[in-house]
């Protein structure tokens, strides 16, 4: 990767006063590049949150107690499901705080290698 190509990386992606704000992270998150996997965890979360309020009220409902159990057993897995959702979401967002962190690094390490040769 040239040093051309790394600061218009940086550039597009790079502004100091957004430093590492989770607020920043977030609108990262919700960008354009992002949007397939914002999707999927939207419709996931979705999917597990209709699944535990359903379970939640079939709870209420059912007579025996085998049902009753099976029921509070199936709204803890959709709850802990919502739960898996925000972790996976949350692990994309710090992805793109990680590997903005590794290009700002190249290209520090690439100016330093450029004035070390310019020193020789």
């Amino acid at each position: 990767m040239t040093n051309e190509q790394i600061r218009k990386i940086l550039d597009d992606d790079y502004d100091p006063s957004r430093e590492n704000l989770v607020l920043s992270m977030i609108k990262d998150f919700y960008s354009r590049k992002m949007l397939s996997i914002v999707i999927l965890v939207w419709v996931w979360a979705i999917l597990f949150c209709a699944g535990a309020v359903y379970c939640g009220i079939q709870f209420m409902h059912a007579d025996q107690t085998k049902s009753q159990i099976m029921y509070a057993a199936l709204f803890i897995v959709f709850v802990e499901g919502v739960a898996l959702m925000k972790i996976f979401a949350w692990q994309m967002i710090v992805k793109n705080a990680v590997s903005r962190e590794i290009k700002r690094l190249e290209l520090r390490v690439a100016e330093l290698a450029k004035s070390q040769v310019e020193k020789s």
